[in-house]
């Protein structure tokens, strides 16, 4: 699929309901309306830094002694980052840094970082398709991320021969919105597209559909990863899609694709 500039996208009358935390939805909201959708934020997920704790305050003074450091999101990159500018003026040399995504990446890289990412996808799984993460003889690999999270990275690098240490920066949960609310947004709005960009946006979104009257299951959800896919299949979605890349133009242009049938049926997500 050619990616396009958003305006020339034609969503004009269509409802994109936007589900992830700020302020990446609102920044995505705008990128929709410059296409003509109307759009309705409705985090189902937020975040928020934890404190700072004597082990992870060891862990950053000891960052010198890792060999690579791998942050999973934009978040965790940034708050790592934050972290790293009070005691770390001057960064170690000879440390490997990886974004899982391109996203992430870029965080990375505007803090003057030279990030490896994966070629394609911006999964663990591609991550872990680097060559340089494919062996190790017991060098340490720091792993940014939040308070929860999937264990892959860390088991198979552990596998492979790492010391890995993981360092939560935050935790995720979600709002607590009233039940006008949630109708308001599921029923009343009644979109014809949802962005559910991680599997825990995606549970909370089947939690709140269980119990809610609404008509989504035939409107496209827009999810990050194959096994995500699977998990609105198996709620009863009938058609996620997965973008060519979480970048915000490739969400609108993955909304308006699967909304015009312009391109057809990519199959991406089958």
């Amino acid at each position: 699929m050619v990616t396009l500039p958003t305006e020339s996208y034609k969503l004009a009358g269509r409802r994109v309901l936007i589900c992830r935390p700020e302020p990446e939805a609102s920044r995505l909201a705008r990128q929709f309306q410059a296409a003509g959708a109307e759009a309705h934020v409705f985090p189902l997920v937020e975040r928020e830094p934890l404190p700072e704790t004597p082990e992870r305050r060891s862990t950053i003074l000891s960052l010198d002694e890792f060999s690579h450091v791998i942050a999973v999101s934009p978040y965790a990159a940034r708050l790592l980052l934050d972290e790293l500018d009070i005691w770390w003026p001057q960064l170690p040399v000879g440390l490997y840094w990886y974004g899982v995504g391109a996203g992430t990446a870029k965080a990375l890289a505007e803090y003057g970082l030279n990030p490896r990412k994966p070629d394609e996808g911006w999964t663990s799984e591609a991550l872990l398709k680097l060559p340089s993460l494919a062996h190790f003889e017991g060098e340490r690999v720091l792993v940014a991320r939040g308070e929860e999270g999937r264990e892959l990275t860390r088991k198979t690098l552990e596998a492979r021969g790492a010391r890995v240490t993981v360092m939560p920066l935050y935790r995720r949960f979600c709002p607590n919105y009233t039940s006008a609310q949630i109708h308001n947004a599921l029923k009343t709005f009644a979109p014809d597209a949802i962005i559910a960009l991680s599997g825990e946006t995606l549970n909370n979104l089947i939690a709140l559909c269980s119990n809610c009257s609404h008509n989504l299951y035939d409107s496209p959800v827009i999810v990050p990863a194959r096994r995500i896919a699977d998990q609105a299949r198996a709620a009863g979605f009938n058609a996620p899609c997965i973008p060519e890349s979480l970048a915000d133009n490739d969400i609108v242009a993955a909304v308006a694709e699967q909304l015009t049938g312009r391109d057809g049926d990519t199959g991406r997500a089958k």
